[in-house]
């Protein structure tokens, strides 16, 4: 992903006021060369969370809620973005509001995602889950390519006008 500055980020949210994208928490170093989109939760409120992924050569931001975590680490669920497999108290319910109109009429989507929302480090291997993990023969490419269109399909429901 291309390095973003503050302003950008803040000009990309499609689902919040200009207010609420003034006072989002920005994170700090981030490592764009190996993130594919820029996903982080806010330090200073737990129940939100940010999304801003690449789109048709500019970039859309997406503000979302975090639902509380699940307590049970007896089981576990896979993230719909990395299709990483976690525990299911590593997996949150992330909804946010749809953009335009159908947001202003209380609409939301949401899906199951990491909760520390680095899918990109999971892929990649930066990042082990504590559980095992299917085996894939996909290869790096391909599931780089899975996650972005699993994200991109994602931001396009909460784009689609209703």
């Amino acid at each position: 992903m291309q390095p973003l500055d503050a302003d950008a980020i803040r000009a990309s949210f499609v689902n919040c006021s200009r207010g609420e994208a003034k006072s989002v928490t920005l994170p700090a170093d981030v490592p764009w060369a190996t993130r594919d989109f820029l996903g982080w939760r806010d330090p200073k409120a737990p129940g939100r969370a940010y999304l801003v992924v690449p789109r048709d050569g500019s970039v859309v931001g997406l503000s979302l809620r975090a639902a509380p975590p699940a307590s049970s680490r007896s089981r576990s669920n896979m993230c719909a973005f990395c299709s990483t497999t976690h525990a299911t108290s590593d997996i949150t319910l992330f909804t946010g509001r749809r953009a335009g109109k159908a947001g202003r009429e209380g609409n939301t989507l949401g899906t199951y995602v990491c909760a520390n929302l680095s899918c990109s480090a999971y892929v990649r291997g930066e990042l082990k889950p504590d559980v095992p993990q299917p085996v894939e023969t996909l290869t790096l490419d391909q599931r780089v390519a899975r996650m972005e269109d699993n994200v991109r399909r994602f931001v396009d429901r909460i784009l689609e006008p209703h």
